[in-house]
């Protein structure tokens, strides 16, 4: 009896084997048709054809957009991964073998073409070409499309990222060559073994609705200052590098983040160094790395900024699909317009901290840019558990239109939820012991709010820790294709005047002189030719031109510093930068008049009138050598340079329209400079010149500057590097 029971189990088991392994063979079959389909039309090759002839269409019209580029590499993949299961795998006839071959043979003929076409897209055929968060979900897209079965690897593929890369931005995501290796030096994150907090009891504020009551506290007014306490700065102050120090209002932030305090609305007026307190939090906090968001208008000044307050720390700027990125930097500056390419491994990176700059410009909630900075800041707060990540939001201006402005910075701090008060701001409400019903409520709960993080201080409350008038550059990127015209002009005119010194060098005068004075001589005589024709390539038609591409940068930045501080005087050279700026204020919704040469003195004197006067006019656009003398606009404290003086006089007498008799307040005069243009080397120059005034008129010790013009040292300056380049 035992026997036959034994030899049943026995039965059974090889029976439950033979159906696994028929199940097994029926699996591999069903994928292995899958993929043959093809013989009808159907399956993955057919698929990846259509595929390749797009990418192929796209590459002809131009350069392979992101969504192209992962497609190529996806079409790379599922080729190469097609042709060693048809030459390994058993069961498949010769002629299917060999049919199939065949076919992808044709798909990677249009592949190596379309890259020959598009260079860009060679390093996607490399085996080791880092895969991204798009392709393995187009990957997963196009295999479900031909039929086949997803591979168990494939189905575990990271989901959770995926919440904070919406589903049409998800063919766009780009990943910056390195990331995935600094990920992988430094994957785990520093245990946090304090206890976690309980929550406190919600109970007298259990049913209420606080969003609208909160935003009402504000509306209100009243109360004093909307700057939380802080701390007494250290004395002295031994968080600034050598050779730098730090004012006492920006001592005091840091001071409280050296307290423990790690979210904060910044909202100090333009002038009082929000930048330098924020680099040099992150470094009190060990916030690194550091994301930072901003305008492109201010994205190369803040990395100079980072890297002058924190030398310590590398520093890198992303770029389009951040083909240049240092992934091993400390600091990652990225600007609002490029943050969608980037979603996926920035929430998966682990930065420890972010700032945003501007941060009035997330104002919209349902925006895809404040959707864009809530996910990475909810990534960031996910991704530290137990633990405060550092988190600022900068801004002169948090209310452009109504008081709903502060939803979104309230929530990318973590001070709210979408729809209530997060857990720390809950609590500190119901300790207040009143509800919305209560008139004390709203005084108590705006202060609550003010004590999770605001800081506020204006000029006119710091004015002692400022100097009376300084000029603070901002460089700014022209990455668009005006700012390429002008680096090939630029180039072009090196070319030229690099010629002309070859030409000089190997005549009789060359024997006899020196290579700096044939760089003078060249110089002085395309000076010359310049002064007598304005057309054509010359230092003076480039100089215009990069005004002509600042224009709309330089006006953006205006239009900030109007809603943050109120009125601003602009200054240009040119009539057709200052038209340009006009229209764009306006489109802006800012009321401004204009100062220009062709004017009456009559309607002049109106126009600054109006300016002084009137609270509605908020910026004053004028000309830079006919508003430079005789007008007086102390009504503002903040001046607009968008286009470079050829002396420093010029822009000295620019900047004392504001800053004279009757001025209350410290004076800023942004100068916009055009970063990797000779328009830097101008700005040097100019301030290397300033020294004279102060020797000849002041007695000041000063140095010995050049006696030559700023035009023809800009010349030199181009020939000088043309030369060191070119090894003459």
């Amino acid at each position: 009896m035992a026997s036959t029971t034994a030899t049943r189990q026995s039965n059974a088991t090889n029976g439950s084997q033979r159906a696994a392994a028929s199940g097994q063979r029926a699996k591999n079959a069903g994928r292995a048709n899958g993929r043959r389909k093809h013989t009808h039309n159907e399956g993955i090759i057919p698929l990846l054809a259509r595929a390749v002839r797009e990418v192929e269409a796209s590459a002809q019209r131009g350069k392979a957009t992101p969504a192209n580029r992962t497609k190529f590499h996806v079409i790379a993949l599922l080729m190469r991964e097609e042709r060693a299961r048809v030459k390994t795998e058993e069961g498949v006839s010769e002629s299917e073998r060999a049919e199939t071959l065949k076919r992808l043979d044709g798909v990677a003929a249009i592949l190596a073409k379309t890259a020959a076409r598009d260079t860009s897209l060679i390093t996607l055929l490399e085996p080791t070409a880092p895969i991204t968060e798009a392709t393995r979900l187009l990957k997963r897209k196009m295999l479900g499309q031909a039929g086949i079965e997803l591979p168990e690897e494939e189905k575990a593929v990271a989901e959770p990222v995926q919440r904070y890369v919406p589903p049409e931005l998800a063919e766009r995501q780009v990943e910056p060559a390195g990331v995935e290796a600094r990920r992988l030096a430094n994957p785990f994150l520093t245990p946090d073994l304090t206890p976690p907090k309980q929550p406190a009891p919600v109970v007298r504020l259990a049913n209420w609705e606080l969003l609208g009551p909160l935003l009402k506290s504000f509306e209100q007014g009243g109360g004093g200052s909307a700057c939380m306490e802080l701390p007494e700065p250290p004395v002295p102050d031994r968080l600034s590098p050598a050779g730098l120090e730090l004012m006492p209002h920006q001592a005091r932030f840091l001071a409280s983040v050296a307290d423990g305090h790690r979210s904060f609305l910044l909202a100090d007026e333009p002038g009082l160094g929000k930048t330098a307190q924020s680099v040099l939090a992150a470094s009190v906090a060990d916030a690194y790395p550091l994301l930072v968001v901003v305008p492109n208008v201010v994205k190369m000044n803040w990395a100079r900024e980072a890297q002058r307050w924190t030398p310590q720390r590398r520093v890198t700027v992303i770029h389009g699909d951040g083909r240049d990125v240092d992934a091993f930097a400390d600091i990652f500056v990225v600007n609002y317009e490029i943050l969608d390419r980037h979603l996926s491994w920035i929430s998966r990176f682990g930065f420890k901290g972010m700032v945003v700059d501007e941060a009035h410009m997330i104002k919209n909630v349902q925006s895809q840019r404040s959707r864009n900075v809530l996910a990475i800041a909810g990534s960031i707060r996910e991704r530290t558990p137990g633990v405060s990540p550092l988190l600022i939001a900068l801004t002169g201006t948090p209310l452009i239109n109504d008081i709903d402005d502060f939803r979104a910075i309230w929530r990318f701090l973590g001070w709210t939820e979408s729809d209530r008060p997060g857990p720390e701001l809950m609590a500190r409400l119901e300790s207040n012991g009143w509800t919305p019903a209560d008139a004390s409520f709203y005084p108590e709960a705006r202060q609550s709010v003010i004590e999770m993080g605001i800081v506020r201080r204006r000029k006119l409350d710091v004015a002692a820790d400022l100097p009376a008038k300084r000029v603070v550059d901002l460089p700014v990127e022209l990455d668009d294709e005006l700012g390429r015209s002008i680096r090939d002009a630029e180039a072009q005119l090196a070319k030229k005047l690099l010629e002309r010194f070859r030409a000089v060098k190997v005549g009789k005068l060359g024997a006899k002189l020196s290579d700096e004075a044939i760089i003078r001589m060249v110089c002085a005589q395309e000076l010359e030719e310049s002064h007598a024709s304005a057309d054509g390539l010359n230092v003076f038609t480039m100089v215009r031109q990069i005004g002509q591409a600042k224009a709309a940068l330089a006006a953006d930045y205006a239009a900030q510093l109007a809603r943050s501080v109120g009125k601003v005087v602009f200054f240009a050279k040119h009539i057709d930068v200052m038209d340009r700026v006009e229209a764009q204020l306006a489109e802006a919704g800012l009321k401004t008049v204009s100062i220009r040469g062709d004017q009456t003195t009559t309607f002049r004197q109106e126009q600054i009138d109006a300016f002084n006067k009137d609270p509605e006019v908020s910026v004053a656009v004028c000309s830079l050598t006919a508003a430079g003398v005789g007008v007086n606009l102390q009504a503002a404290s903040n001046v607009v340079l968008a286009e470079l003086s050829w002396t420093d006089a010029e822009q000295t007498q620019a900047i004392d329209r504001v800053h004279r008799i009757g001025q209350e307040e410290p004076v800023t005069a942004w100068r916009i400079v055009a970063a990797q243009t000779i328009d830097a080397k101008i700005a040097e120059l100019i301030d290397g010149k300033a020294g004279l005034a102060a020797r000849a008129l002041d007695g000041a010790a000063a140095p010995v500057e050049e006696a030559d013009s700023v035009q023809l040292l800009a010349l030199v300056g181009v020939l000088q590097r043309a030369v060191e380049q070119s090894g003459d």
